[in-house]
């Protein structure tokens, strides 16, 4: 507990004080707990005699620009509270002039319930794998349907093409965080800035790692509870979140990134990839889907980029979960590869 708070920056007996005054219902911190998944920005459980909350900071350190945006985390959630998105209640943002640790941090209620980490859902019945994966389906089209002007996120992201944005940003850090670009990566960006598609102008909130592990599902049914970790959520194109969790399709079910490919989706009561993608097409009135390989080929460019930043901060030493992220590094060769597949083969729904 107190190693934890210590990690945080902040003594447990100040950091009681801060909260106490800064959110109404607030009293008594007993614990601090860190959590240990997640890359990008450190995740504590606060238990109080008022209740169970989770503080989410940025970490220490040198930090990548535009990076652990603690803030747009907060007003996202704060957006959406009220929509059929749905979102842990927030209840205090502190930005870095205000922080009693000097790292933006904010605060939300803690949501009981369940996280697969595993996409095959061993531990489910046919039936629930079913309705889980149907859940997220519809959270994901629900979220791309929300009007943005109404709920007050207009402006949370930049005009233009959404795509030719991400990948000048993604090639940045990426190239910031490596030593020299492999060659399977700097074919990738070249490929991509080849085939970029025009603008079509579609504009949605897009979650940005839209995939089962940051979901909290209730306890006893496939009812999402939470949609958690919005860091690098934007207003850009909604093709971008459902590539991004198709990869999942196409990534191996072992090691530390577990996808599908090679399990048995028909006998588990899984949606095949074009399954999914259809059934999302349906929700939002879309009659077809165009260009397909290029979204999987900058959905699988994109995670390599963030990986390799990841891996960077455990050089630098100021990972969430150093061992984690080393591994992580080392898986962006073969994400890069399997985008090279993508690109010269072609994917077809």
């Amino acid at each position: 507990m107190k190693e934890a708070a210590q990690n945080l920056g902040i003594s447990l007996p100040d950091l009681d004080a801060y909260l106490t005054q800064s959110i109404a219902e607030f009293e008594g911190l007993k614990e601090v707990t860190k959590f240990g998944t997640g890359q990008s920005n450190p995740t504590y459980q606060l238990n109080a005699e008022s209740g169970t909350y989770v503080l989410r900071s940025k970490p220490p350190g040198r930090l990548l620009p535009s990076a652990h945006a603690v803030d747009r985390e907060f007003r996202v959630m704060d957006a959406l509270a009220g929509t059929n998105v749905p979102v842990p209640e927030v209840l205090h943002l502190a930005d870095t002039e205000t922080s009693p640790s000097g790292r933006a941090f904010f605060v939300m209620r803690y949501l009981p319930g369940r996280i697969f980490w595993d996409p095959a859902l061993p531990d489910c019945e046919k039936v629930e794998r079913s309705a889980i994966y149907d859940a997220m389906n519809a959270a994901l089209a629900a979220m791309h349907d929300v009007d943005v002007d109404a709920v007050g996120l207009g402006d949370y992201g930049r005009p233009g093409n959404y795509f030719a944005r991400q990948l000048d940003r993604w090639s940045s850090q990426y190239l910031a965080s490596v030593d020299a670009p492999t060659e399977a990566m700097s074919e990738i960006i070249a490929w991509l800035g080849a085939q970029m598609p025009a603008d079509d102008g579609q504009v949605a909130l897009v979650h940005g790692d839209w995939r089962l592990d940051n979901m909290i599902f209730r306890s006893e049914t496939a009812e999402i509870a939470g949609i958690l970790d919005w860091e690098l959520s934007t207003l850009g194109h909604p093709m971008a979140d459902l590539a991004y969790q198709c990869m999942q399709w196409r990534l191996p079910n072992q090691g530390d990134m577990r996808g599908l490919a090679g399990v048995d989706r028909a006998a588990l009561g899984l949606p095949s990839e074009a399954q999914y993608v259809a059934d999302y097409a349906a929700r939002r009135g879309l009659e077809r889907i165009d260009g397909w390989p290029f979204y999987l080929v900058f959905a699988f460019f994109r995670l390599a980029a963030i990986l390799a930043g990841v891996a960077a901060r455990a050089v630098a030493g100021n990972a969430s979960n150093p061992t984690m992220a080393r591994k992580y590094g080392a898986a962006v060769p073969a994400l890069a590869a399997m985008a090279t597949i993508v690109m010269h083969e072609g994917a077809e729904l």
